[in-house]
């Protein structure tokens, strides 16, 4: 079983929030593919991180995440590039762990 978590901007980098039917897309694309999704929208996370300047950089994100027993890597790829088109993002952070259920 594998979690996949994505990690989406709330602001573009001029800083004008994106409206929230971007976010409803994503919770019904992830919800239609996998049958579920869990995102967590109402409190967002903060992200540093470091420009290839030097510079940190911060963000505030909310996370979407996923289950599913099978890791397609080119769904992920192609579906990655999406988000970065539509939340005009050089890379939008989705990661993939190992996980048990109990």
């Amino acid at each position: 079983m594998h979690l996949i978590e994505l990690f989406l901007p709330l602001r573009d980098g001029t800083g004008t929030a994106f409206p929230k039917e971007l976010f409803d897309a994503v919770r019904d694309d992830l919800a239609e593919v996998f049958g579920g999704v869990t995102a967590f929208t109402r409190t967002p996370a903060t992200g540093l991180w470091e420009d290839d300047g030097g510079e940190v950089r911060r963000d505030e994100v909310v996370l979407f995440e996923v289950m599913s027993d099978q890791l397609d890597h080119g769904w992920w790829k192609h579906y990655r590039a999406q988000l970065e088109q539509r939340f005009r993002q050089d890379e939008v952070l989705v990661r993939a762990s190992a996980v048990q259920r109990l």
